[in-house]
């Protein structure tokens, strides 16, 4: 019987032993595949992240509109389609405040982060308007480090077309 039981537990240590190289080859084949399976998902993982919003444009348009009341800056791509966008009202400036050259300098940074983020760096500036916020705005530009290519001014300016309304009596 002392044979018989040698003979068994020389069977269980082979198939122990057997087991054992066994094993050590099944994980790494998982290794392999969990390899395959981390790149498809970070491959996966960056489709996600286009799609959910960066729009990568690396040249754009600022449109500046400063007036006597208020100062809004829209980020464009260069088709015209809005990346994004502030005004002096957005960014908790109230009455008076709101036409400011520090108001114009606020939303312009404001919006300016936003449009850096969907990776935008140089800029065609489009000043519209008279109030106090255009230098400011484009300072404010230059200062977040955008590269200003091209500054015009669009105000629109009558060619006496239209009968202006009287003068004020102040």
């Amino acid at each position: 019987m002392s044979e018989e039981e040698a003979k068994a537990s020389a069977e269980e240590e082979n198939k122990v032993a057997a087991t054992a190289t066994e094993e050590p080859a099944e994980p790494e084949k998982k290794k392999e595949e969990t390899a395959e399976d981390l790149l498809k998902s970070e491959l996966d993982g960056v489709k996600i992240r286009r799609a959910k919003g960066s729009k990568n444009v690396t040249a754009g348009i600022v449109n500046v509109l400063a007036t006597f009341n208020n100062t809004k800056v829209t980020f464009t791509d260069p088709r015209g389609n809005v990346i994004s966008w502030s005004s002096a009202g957005k960014c908790n400036f109230r009455g008076s405040r709101k036409s400011t050259a520090y108001a114009a300098q606020v939303v312009t940074q404001d919006a300016g982060r936003v449009a850096m983020s969907h990776g935008m760096k140089e800029v065609v500036v489009k000043l519209n308007g008279p109030g106090m916020g255009r230098d400011s705005a484009v300072r404010a530009l230059q200062s977040l480090g955008m590269i200003v290519t091209e500054i015009v001014d669009v105000t629109p300016v009558p060619h006496n077309g239209c009968r202006s309304p009287k003068r004020r009596r102040v």
